[in-house]
């Protein structure tokens, strides 16, 4: 197993259930990818590197932390919450879809967005049926459900902007959602960290299974012999592989390029900015707000500390990190009513968060198995039908041990 991000954990965990004797192989010195916590010195606190917000109807993710004994360990709403707030007008409402999967909130004025009728949601049935060519805005009509609902939606899931991002990868994440009813949307989040619900309870049950997990252990090069791959390069030399030993690349794209000779992978990405302010904030009903108008796009508040999230964040990447906290902070402050003074803060920029979900870059995304017969994928740039998210990574995970023999 090379990388343990989500995805190499996944493929790991699966095999190992099945009976396979694992090792895996991690460059940094702890495992967890993107979906990761750690103590930051600045601020004198565990944070997560990025905020992720997953969906009750994640079902991937759902089984593999039902799997580690962890889906309690996830905090958020009872029912399907999603509070907005306009920062141009200062206008606030709360998306609450029905949990059955006729929907009837379509019918209540208090539960929609502003400014929208029931009919005004038919063009979301037809984002499944877009052509591999449509973007979410050309897929989709200008008014209030676009601009205060779905296009904020779609830039945090697609982690792309709308007129460019795919319609299908939309989509999908549509019919797996709203289309299921509200029982599939109910929003959750890790309440302690992102290591603590998902990655240190998989080392532990990886190690539990045997498993041989090595930090720092970068892998650089594959040897390939009569159609499989028979080596590894490792930092203190060659690992030879016997004739049953199987091979999942499980790292990011433009790494699995450099391993994997002739292999197609995406090539343009977006960045995420997540910045995380040191101060108490007030208990709200969703632990979230939407906000719409501004440069904040979701603010996430945790004990001790209020975190922000900026997707398709290009355009914002190459500003210093005092400028970026300094404009980001009272939009925060007002929507939560927090007092003027800037508290300590800590910036994270990731500049290759994820592939830009474009329809062109859709077309670069592989499937699970290699030219190699004993080499498998494994990343939420392969082909999952979904976008960059913790849902496709595991689902990519669980495709790759399954291309390998271990079913669940």
């Amino acid at each position: 197993m090379i990388g343990g991000g989500l995805a190499g954990l996944a493929a790991a965990l699966r095999a190992a259930d099945g009976g396979a004797a694992v090792t895996l192989y991690e460059s940094g010195p702890a495992c967890g990818g993107r979906c990761r916590s750690y103590f930051d010195q600045a601020l004198g606190l565990r944070i997560d590197n990025g905020n992720h917000l997953l969906l009750s109807g994640n079902h991937a993710a759902m089984g593999f932390l039902d799997r580690l004994g962890t889906r309690a360990t996830l905090g958020g709403p009872a029912d399907p919450v999603f509070p907005f707030m306009d920062l141009r007008t200062g206008a606030r409402w709360v998306v609450r879809p029905s949990k059955g999967r006729i929907p009837w909130w379509l019918f209540a004025k208090s539960r929609r967005v502003p400014g929208t009728g029931p009919l005004d949601y038919l063009p979301l049935l037809k984002l499944g049926r877009a052509r591999p060519s449509d973007t979410v805005a050309s897929a989709l009509p200008a008014g209030p459900l676009y601009s205060k609902l779905l296009e904020p939606l779609a830039v945090s899931a697609l982690n792309t902007p709308t007129q460019v991002a795919s319609a299908r990868l939309l989509g999908a994440i549509v019919d797996e959602s709203l289309a299921r009813g509200g029982a599939a949307c109910v929003p959750l989040f890790p309440r302690e960290g992102l290591s603590e619900s998902f990655v240190d309870p998989a080392l532990a049950a990886l190690l539990a299974k045997g498993a041989d997990i090595r930090l720092s252990h970068r892998i650089s090069a594959l040897g390939v012999e009569g159609g499989r791959i028979a080596s590894l390069a490792g930092p203190d030399g060659t690992i030879p592989l016997g004739p049953q030993d199987r091979v999942v690349v499980a790292v990011p794209p433009q790494i699995a390029a450099d391993l994997l000779p002739d292999l197609e992978v995406p090539t343009a990405f977006q960045a995420i900015l997540n910045l995380h302010y040191r101060i108490e904030g007030p208990r709200t009903e969703a632990g979230f707000i939407g906000l719409i108008g501004g440069t904040a796009e979701w603010v996430f508040v945790k004990p001790g500390i209020v975190s922000v999230t900026v997707s398709a964040a290009n355009r914002l990447i190459d500003r210093p990190a005092e400028a970026l906290a300094a404009v980001i902070w009272p939009e925060v402050q007002r929507a939560l009513g927090l007092p003027d003074a800037m508290p300590t803060y800590r910036v994270v920029k990731e500049k290759r968060a994820t592939f830009a979900a474009t329809p062109a870059q859709q077309l670069r995304r592989p499937g699970v198995t290699t030219a190699w017969e004993n080499c498998v994928l494994a990343g939420d740039y392969t082909a999952t039908g979904l976008p960059a998210t913790i849902e496709g990574a595991i689902r990519s995970g669980l495709c790759a041990a399954k291309a390998l023999g271990f079913a669940g």
